[in-house]
């Protein structure tokens, strides 16, 4: 999964990520917000499905010299482990979604992760699993574990530089197929 930080394409200056949501016609995760990503291919190494998936899906084509580094696992409830990977685009001007993908891309300027009412915990299966979320003003409403919390991650760790583990937070249910 790519965590790719950019110039806003909108506003010269301003550091953004790109999150997409899903055309509501895939087979997994359909309508929903996520950080471009998928499954590795045979031989692949999770940084280079990360560069891969990021062309495939926003026709963004960056290098393994633009990789920043790694975050944590997670492991989903739909049975897949994803490994975030942090890297940098010079620009968004030459994102081109891919329409069989992506139905919409937000950029995301990173001064919204400083809101202290960014996170939000609500009860999960169990007491020591919360369900975690954040909310972002630029798509109007919140988004779930796991995109959020490889978000909140790597806004702790990159930006902050706080030491963090989110894979102990939950999803909500509607994210375990």
């Amino acid at each position: 999964m790519a965590i790719v930080v950019m110039e806003h394409p909108q506003y010269p200056g301003l550091p953004c990520f790109a999150l997409t949501r899903r055309v509501s016609r895939m087979s997994r995760h359909a309508g929903q917000y996520a950080l471009p990503g998928g499954k590795l291919d045979r031989g692949e190494t999770a940084q280079r499905a990360a560069l891969r998936e990021l062309e495939e899906e926003l026709g963004l084509s960056v290098t393994e010299n633009d990789i920043m580094g790694c975050l944590d696992d997670y492991a989903t409830r739909s049975g897949f482990c994803i490994t975030p990977v942090v890297m940098w685009a010079e620009t968004a001007a030459d994102i081109q979604p891919n329409p069989d993908e992506v139905a919409e891309v937000f950029y995301v300027p990173l001064c919204e992760l400083e809101n202290d009412g960014l996170i939000v915990l609500e009860p999960g299966e169990s007491s020591e699993r919360p369900v975690f979320s954040i909310d972002l003003p630029t798509i109007g409403h919140q988004i779930y574990a796991p995109t959020a919390a490889m978000i909140y991650q790597f806004y702790e760790c990159g930006m902050n530089g706080n030491s963090i583990r989110v894979s102990h937070y939950d999803q909500p249910r509607f994210a375990w197929k």
